[in-house]
């Protein structure tokens, strides 16, 4: 017998079980309704006390395009990714979000998706900046940025480069490549640089440029992106050693309690090198044989690599 969840419910199933996609859609919903509540109420506390909210609300969310501004608040960089403020807006950027962070997890894999959306979202928006500080174009206007398209951007740009003849169903109505998709934006985005539509198109070109460099060297230990999850692993890594110093864990075995040791930084190091260098070698195989000429063993230990990383 099945019991029915109630909305709250059913949430938290979706973002425990859901993906990482799912889990950056219900956050970014999430976000936008405290932006939203936050504004309504400054709506009904009256003239005086909305402009403040809605100051403050910028200041959090909104990533300023003056550099002056940005320096007291570095972390907008980041929480603009999340923040929309408007309903469709929010929508259009939702749907693009779904299509290809879905696709993405099935090309790549989830950490490597959220380690794409981060920092796609974060170049861009330093590209913005950097455009604004250089371009004269830009002299007389300081606007806010918001939105997920940056990081949405870049995922499909990564996609797009990395199998650029793969070949996608649009609605049901025709196929076409997806590098083609991907450079349909990137065209459109270019030959609109400098309109003063609302759009920040340099967010969007960054992201894509990411997204480009974030699969150059895909098999190779030296790809960004890799380089990236291998210092976030020992940032984690480093807390993780940190706060469970000189602590003992006891674990039942037989009956009987034992003792088992956390690893030195020396032999997690080198148990990592070792299971890298043997990654390699069978990315390295794939390359020049394909996935089939793999043992089985070698399938196994790559497929227990992607599962743990």
């Amino acid at each position: 017998m099945q019991t029915e969840r109630n909305l709250w419910d059913d949430l938290k199933h979706q973002y425990k079980f859901g993906g990482i996609t799912t889990r950056l859609i219900i956050f970014n919903v999430a976000v936008f309704l405290v932006i939203q509540i936050a504004l309504v109420f400054g709506r009904l506390l009256g003239e005086e006390v909305e402009p403040q909210v809605t100051s403050v609300v910028n200041s959090i969310f909104a990533l300023n395009t003056n550099f002056e501004e940005f320096i007291f608040k570095p972390w907008s960089i980041v929480t603009s990714i999340f923040a929309h403020f408007s309903i469709i807006h929010l929508f259009l950027n939702m749907v693009f979000l779904y299509f290809s962070g879905r696709a993405f997890e099935a090309m790549f894999d989830q950490k490597r998706l959220i380690y794409t959306y981060l920092l796609g979202g974060i170049i861009g928006g330093f590209i913005e900046l950097l455009a604004h500080s250089i371009f004269s174009a830009f002299e007389s206007q300081s606007f806010v940025v918001v939105g997920a398209s940056g990081s949405v951007m870049t995922l499909l740009a990564a996609m797009a480069f990395h199998r650029p003849n793969l070949v996608v169903n649009v609605f049901n109505l025709f196929s076409i490549r997806l590098i083609f998709v991907a450079g349909l934006f990137i065209l459109t985005d270019l030959v609109s640089l400098g309109l003063n539509d609302g759009t920040a198109h340099f967010v969007h070109l960054g992201g894509a440029l990411f997204g480009m460099l974030s699969v150059y060297n895909y098999h190779s230990s030296s790809n960004l992106i890799i380089q990236l999850q291998m210092l976030g692993d020992r940032i984690s890594r480093f807390f993780k050693t940190l706060f469970s110093s000189n602590k003992q864990l006891k674990v039942k075995k037989g009956g009987a309690y034992q003792n088992a040791r956390f690893k030195t930084d020396e032999e997690f190091n080198l148990e990592k090198k070792q299971k890298q260098a043997k990654t390699d070698a069978i990315l390295d195989k794939i390359s020049k044989s394909g996935y089939e000429s793999l043992t089985k063993a070698e399938k196994e230990f790559l497929f227990n690599q992607s599962k743990n990383g």
